[in-house]
């Protein structure tokens, strides 16, 4: 058995108050932990994988193709693969989530 706790791994991104740490990577798929400071955003881009998002805590503001929605916590959200995606934290307070994507890009 394996354990870890995010908080100790080393970040794969820490910039403009995004932090994402790879929690899990294996060739059948990543997992990201996605932090958002209040105010933050993961810019737009696209991965040759699908995705889903876990939302964890606060309200994020994911950007999916032309579509533009805040999600609450405990929702799972799908992004196909070679779809621009995108996150915002609109919110003051901060907000988590898992970056799932399957296979591993």
């Amino acid at each position: 058995m394996e354990s870890r706790f995010w908080k100790n791994l080393p970040p794969v991104r820490d910039k403009g108050g995004v932090k994402g740490t790879k929690i899990y990577s294996q060739a059948e798929g990543e997992i990201v932990h996605m932090f958002l400071e209040p105010g933050a955003e993961l810019p737009v881009h696209t991965t040759p994988v699908n995705v889903a998002f876990y939302i964890l805590e606060g309200n994020p503001t994911l950007i999916i193709g032309n579509e533009e929605q805040s999600f609450a916590p405990d929702t799972i959200i799908d992004s196909p693969k070679n779809i621009p995606h995108g996150i915002v934290n609109n919110s003051d307070k901060p907000a988590r989530l898992l970056v799932i994507k399957m296979p591993k890009p």
